[in-house]
């Protein structure tokens, strides 16, 4: 079934922004830090409420996954990761060792 929103992750971080996940994230040295605030997070204090998963239009090599988070103490936010080929390696295990309890799909807006 195609969701309502474009295919493109940019159209989904828009629209997961203005329900609040305002937070951006970037992977940094094992943790994932909040960008404004320079908080860091382990896998165990990150929850993943929806994730999207995309592939180019013009490359389907280039694949990406918008994660869509929250954390322990309140942030709201998205991280983009690539996979496939050009993925980060280290970026993605971090994303393997967030705990199976700490991931559902309770805020996505495809359901």
């Amino acid at each position: 079934m195609e969701s309502e929103y474009a295919k493109h992750e940019k159209d989904y971080i828009k629209v997961y922004q203005e329900k609040g996940y305002t937070t951006n994230f970037r992977f940094d040295e094992g943790k994932l830090i909040a960008s404004k605030t320079k908080e860091s997070y382990s896998p165990e204090d990150i929850f993943i409420v929806a994730d999207h998963r995309y592939e180019g239009m013009s490359n389907p090599s280039d694949m990406s996954i918008l994660y869509v988070l929250e954390t322990k103490d309140g942030k709201k936010g998205t991280h983009l990761l690539g996979y496939g080929p050009n993925a980060d390696l280290d970026a993605t295990e971090f994303f393997k060792a967030i705990p199976k309890e700490n991931v559902s799909d309770r805020a996505s807006i495809d359901s």
